[in-house]
Formats: C-alpha cells, sequence, structure tokens
C-alpha cells in the first residue's frame, strides 16, 4: 500500500490545480489578516463603555467559508483529472483493484487537506492574536483549551469536504459537475433550506448539512440553533458524510467502464 500511496501523493503533487489551490489558501489568509485589522479599527473607534459588549467574528472566519471549497475541489480533481486525460486507465490497469486505488487516493487527499486546515487555521488565528493585541475582542483571545475543538472541527469539515469531492468525482467523472456539487452542499442548499423551507424545518434540515455540524461538534452554534445535536452525533454525521459519497464513489468505480 506503501507504494501506492507515494504514486498517488505524486499525482497530487504534480498537477497545476494543487498548487494553485494552495495559492488560495494563501490569499485566504491575506483576508483573515484584513479582517483582523478591521475588527481592530472598529475596536479602535468605539468609546471604552461600548468596547465590553463587542463581539466579532473570529479570526479565521474568511478561511472558514472559503478552505473547504479549495479542499473539495482538490478532492474532484484527484480523480477527474484522470478521467479527463485517460490516464485512469492506466492507474487502473496497474492497480486493478479499483477500491484499493480509490482508498489510496482518499488517504493521500485526507492526509493533505488536513494538514492544510491544521497550517492554515492556525495561522489565521496566530496572526489575528498578533494584530489585535491587546485589545479585548473575546473571539481572538479564546484559550487554547476552547480554540484547539473549534480548529479541529474546522479541519475535520475541511477533511470531509475533500473526501466528499473524491467521492463525486468518481461517482461523475466530470470536473464541472463534481465542483458543482460540492459547491452545492456547502453553499447553495444551506442557503436555500434557511431561506425557503418553513419553520421549524429550516432548522431541522440545515443542522444536518456539513456546514452546520461543525459548529455543533466544537459545541460552538451560540443562538444559531435552538436544538443543536450532542458533539459525538454531529461528528458522526459529518464523518457520514464523507463515508457515503466514497462507498457512491467506489460502487461506481467498479461497476462501470472508465
Amino acid at each position: 500500500m506503501i507504494p501506492l500511496l507515494s504514486a498517488e501523493w505524486l499525482k497530487l503533487r504534480s498537477v497545476r490545480s494543487t498548487w494553485l489551490n494552495a495559492a488560495a489558501v494563501v490569499v485566504l489568509l491575506a483576508l483573515c489578516g484584513l479582517w483582523s485589522f478591521a475588527v481592530a479599527g472598529i475596536w479602535d473607534g468605539r468609546p471604552p463603555a461600548e468596547r465590553a459588549a463587542m463581539r466579532a467574528a473570529p479570526p479565521e472566519y474568511p478561511m472558514s467559508l472559503a478552505l473547504p471549497l479549495c479542499t473539495g475541489v482538490l478532492g474532484v480533481l484527484a480523480i477527474t483529472a484522470e478521467h479527463a486525460t485517460g490516464m485512469i486507465r492506466v492507474s487502473l490497469a496497474a492497480v486493478p483493484r479499483r477500491g484499493r486505488l480509490l482508498a489510496a487516493k482518499a488517504g493521500v487527499v485526507a492526509a493533505a487537506s488536513l494538514a492544510a486546515g491544521l497550517v492554515a487555521f492556525t495561522a489565521a488565528a496566530l496572526l489575528g492574536r498578533l494584530i489585535v493585541g491587546g485589545r479585548g475582542v473575546a473571539e481572538f483571545h479564546r484559550p487554547v483549551g476552547e480554540e484547539a475543538p473549534w480548529i479541529a472541527s474546522l479541519c475535520l469539515l475541511v477533511v470531509v469536504s475533500a473526501l466528499v469531492g473524491l467521492g463525486l468525482g468518481a461517482v461523475l467523472r466530470s470536473t464541472a459537475g463534481g465542483v458543482a456539487a460540492v459547491t452545492a452542499l456547502l453553499f447553495v442548499l444551506p442557503t436555500l433550506v434557511t431561506t425557503v423551507a418553513p419553520d421549524p424545518w429550516n432548522e431541522r434540515i440545515g443542522r444536518l448539512l456539513p456546514t452546520s455540524l461543525f459548529a455543533q461538534l466544537a459545541d460552538r452554534t451560540g443562538t444559531m440553533l435552538d436544538d443543536p445535536l450532542p458533539p459525538a452525533a454531529a461528528g458522526a454525521l459529518l464523518v457520514g458524510y464523507a463515508a457515503a459519497a466514497l462507498a457512491a464513489g467506489a460502487l461506481a468505480l467498479a461497476r462501470r467502464d472508465v
């Protein structure tokens, strides 16, 4: 299995799209810095009496919005790029056991996404603290015991998004279709549920979507949900998204010609 993982890692880091995703992460980190500067400016412009009640989104907020989409696209491209070039036939000739090939891709994509998430979210949180400095914005000065579960839940969302993208890419065999499906799951569907579904179904359905589950996993929903899921249930359901997508991808890969 090690040679197969090495081969998949070589493929992943050899394509231009991987480095474009890395560049996008750098841009997102810069946006996190700009957000932190904006929060510091707002704090400085408020009278002392209002500063104690000031609340702001955490420094990693811009990263949390877009990084799951970046890794979702990475997961899609990890397999659809081979379909587009015909290299999937070479891969399957070298690894006839298709489930094994998909498992290797999943392992490499998950590891790369996890590393990107840990570095990006930690860097964003530290950058925010550095920029805000001694200003008393609570969201920028959380204790490590509170910050670590939050970053861990964000990293899990990033990994799940990547694996969902990989599974959908295996099912659809189309980069455009896979990216559209990941975008719909992460952005379009939550918006539709919030704006179209009637009460209380908008919350009942919304809390089951990936972009809501990670906050419930970290027990950080605040007033967003009246009846959040227990963290263990939220984490299991979030992992279930990745498992279902990979199972569908494995079935599609095994039951049809490339």
